[in-house]
């Protein structure tokens, strides 16, 4: 199958229980069945290849010993077995059939078994056998074996699906996917080399990743029947991630097992529980991706309790965890590390121009003076599926190509106008990626500022600060605002309490009494 067949297949296959099932929800059902049927589809092909060579005796040495195959599937789970199984009970039959296949694969624990396809809700079935029928039949149209499907290819048409899912949930959206083109520019930004190890902290579906891995293959690979692979004298990449989410986490691991990658995801709260240790400390890597939820409410005790000192840059704000993020990714750098990060667009400006302290403004301060701070990419708006606001893109670099400099970029009329949402292409992501890699000051996009005067601005990085569009003015987003709101309104409550106790303390009873 070609990209598209394979696309409008899956898609149609998705299909099939769109009604009943909320949009939020069908992903959960149809992406662990595709992935059944392609490690179905592969166990076939190496039983049948091992048959060639064994005979009957095939089946047994394969019980035997598991380890002759990629994953062992049980006969009770085999696609021909499930496509035979009559409409009742087949929920209940296919929910035993992923528990059998992940308790013959410990990999695969937590991956192919995180969905009860026989579970209801107020009394009824979330998707009738019917539905759960005819989506065994449209998905046994096509095979997706070795021989059927490259893994670089199905990849490609898993992304798809994840994206075409993305379309229909809207706000959820941002909790397991990042604009394809926006991963490839972080790619691009960064450009992973043989052997490197590659982290990200919120890491979704794994899409920033596998993106990475992609293009290394674009720039080293080989063509090899059509299809893209590294020399065997060069290491691939070594992919790490940590995810809170259950379900999400294991749209990752199935993303990755279908790109045919090899990714350490661990399951987990990021901020409160770093998953990936070395020692007693946090283990560091080469390069570091990630777009993680835009001003999450932490509180400050998870900060100033931290047994890993990361925050040592300062504390954010209640409001947003955006600077807390970023100082979890430098502390998990190597010396020589970059990171490229998607923030909210305050994230770069909040506070600057304020009088008195600002918990964001001097955070990014402290980042600015250590010169670390090496690029700002502003990117369109209505790109991503959770927020109309546009993001940037942070790059940090513990060895900066260009001590004392920093390259702002603004991409913010780099776009096509798309629905539901705005798209960059490639050739506006090249764009980008030529400026930061030349770094080139060109009239209307970009700009490269000294640390002096970035101090004279009071550390506002906004790009559209820097680089003028038509002297057209940039609008503050909702959801800026109602940040800047809680930001101002934290200030205050501190600001009471510091007053509180100062009126306690020359006894006049603090400011209820």
């Amino acid at each position: 199958m070609d990209l598209k067949t394979l696309e409008s297949w899956l898609w149609e296959a998705a299909c099939a229980i769109r009604g009943p099932v909320d949009a939020p929800k069908y992903k959960d059902y149809i992406l662990p069945l595709v992935f059944l049927k392609r490690l179905s589809d592969v166990f076939d092909d190496e039983l049948a290849r091992l048959q060639a060579e064994f005979g009957e005796l095939a089946q047994t040495l394969v019980q035997g010993d598991p380890t002759l195959v990629r994953f062992y599937i049980p006969p009770h789970a085999r696609w021909g077995y499930l496509r035979a199984l009559p409409k009742g009970g087949l929920g209940e039959r296919l929910t035993d059939a992923v528990r059998a296949v992940a308790q013959a694969n410990p990999a695969l624990s937590g991956v192919v078994d995180v969905v009860d396809f026989n579970a209801t809700a107020a009394g009824q079935r979330i998707v009738p056998d019917d539905y759960l029928k005819a989506l065994i039949e449209a998905l046994s149209k096509e095979r997706l074996g070795l021989a059927d499907v490259e893994p670089d290819l199905l990849g490609r048409a898993y992304e798809y699906l994840l994206r075409k899912f993305s379309e229909d949930v809207g706000q959820s959206a941002g909790e397991f996917y990042t604009p394809r083109m926006v991963g490839v520019l972080m790619a691009r930004l960064l450009r992973p080399e043989p052997g490197q190890e590659v982290y990200d902290p919120a890491c979704g579906s794994a899409g920033l990743l596998i993106k990475a891995h992609l293009d290394l293959l674009e720039r080293y690979g080989v063509q090899e029947n059509g299809h893209r692979r590294l020399p065997a004298h060069l290491k691939p990449l070594r992919l790490y991630g940590q995810e809170f989410q259950a379900t999400t986490y294991a749209l990752g691991m199935m993303n990755a097992f279908l790109h045919d990658m090899t990714a350490d995801i661990r399951l987990g709260d990021t901020m409160a529980n770093p998953r990936h240790l070395e020692g007693s400390g946090l283990k560091r890597f080469d390069l570091i991706v990630a777009n993680p939820m835009w001003n999450q409410a932490i509180p400050a005790a998870l900060y100033e309790g931290d047994p890993f000192a990361r925050f040592g840059f300062g504390i954010p704000p209640a409001s947003s965890a955006d600077w807390g993020w970023v100082q979890h990714m430098l502390a998990s750098l190597k010396d020589d590390g970059r990171m490229a990060v998607v923030l909210d667009t305050g994230a770069v400006s909040r506070g600057s121009g304020a009088s008195g302290s600002n918990k964001e403004r001097d955070i990014r301060r402290r980042f600015v003076e250590a010169d670390l701070v090496e690029a700002v990419v502003l990117l369109p708006e209505n790109l991503f599926f959770n927020t109309t606001a546009p993001g940037v893109i942070l790059v940090v670099n513990r060895a900066k190509r260009h001590p004392g400099e920093i390259l702002l970029v603004n991409a913010s009329r780099l776009f096509v106008k798309g629905r539901p949402k705005n798209e960059m292409t490639e050739e506006h992501v090249g764009q980008v990626a030529r400026l930061y890699h030349e770094w080139r000051a060109e009239e209307g996009l970009s700009a490269v500022i000294g640390l002096e005067e970035a101090a004279r601005h009071d550390h506002n990085l906004s790009p559209s600060r820097y680089v003028s569009q038509n002297g057209a003015e940039e609008a503050l987003p909702l959801e800026e605002a109602v940040v800047r709101l809680r930001e101002a309104e934290e200030e205050r409550q501190a600001a009471d309490a510091e007053l509180d106790g100062v009126l306690r303390a020359l006894g006049l009873g603090g400011l209820r009494a």
